[in-house]
């Protein structure tokens, strides 16, 4: 059995504060969003999905993609929406097999009203921290690193039709 291409001590330290990023940075955008706007980020992601989609619809297998959740996840997720009047599920107007979740103008308002504490703590976290040139760097390593830990929503970082 071959021996494991172990860290050296300086990736060692790297990937320790990529593990600490990738737990702190969410945790503490969750925080905002619920003392703020009374929603999860896993919900505000899922409306935002929506909200930056043609006709602010996706297929339910879509967003799930997009928002890095299982369809039982989004599923209830989108229930927990539709309770609050955001999101309404509506058969796929091409096929009409396909369930479709659709942000209503509640969730639009909704997502209007967040987005700037969201964005707020975005800047206040992580871009205002950073130089250009460090955010642009950081961006580039998160595309390669999605890219092979999930390359379904590598589309969506390059810019590419979410609906695809």
């Amino acid at each position: 059995m071959d021996e494991p291409n172990w860290l050296t001590a300086d990736q060692i330290e790297d990937w320790k504060a990529l593990v600490a990023l990738t737990l702190a940075l969410p945790a503490a955008l969750d925080r905002q969003l619920k003392r703020d706007s009374c929603v999860t980020s896993f919900e505000y992601h899922v409306m935002a999905a929506l909200s930056e989609s043609p006709g602010r619809s996706l297929p339910m297998s879509v967003l799930a993609t997009l928002a890095s959740g299982s369809m039982s996840r989004v599923s209830h997720v989108v229930a927990r929406l539709e309770q609050s009047g955001w999101v309404e599920r509506q058969s796929s107007q091409l096929t009409g097999c396909r369930t479709e979740a659709h942000l209503t103008d509640a969730g639009w308002s909704k997502v209007q009203q967040t987005a700037p504490g969201h964005v707020e703590e975005a800047r206040r976290l992580v871009v205002d921290v950073l130089t250009p040139d460090e955010l642009g760097a950081l961006g580039a390593a998160a595309r390669k690193i999605v890219q092979v830990a999930d390359p379904r929503l590598a589309p969506r970082l390059s810019g590419a039709d979410p609906s695809s």
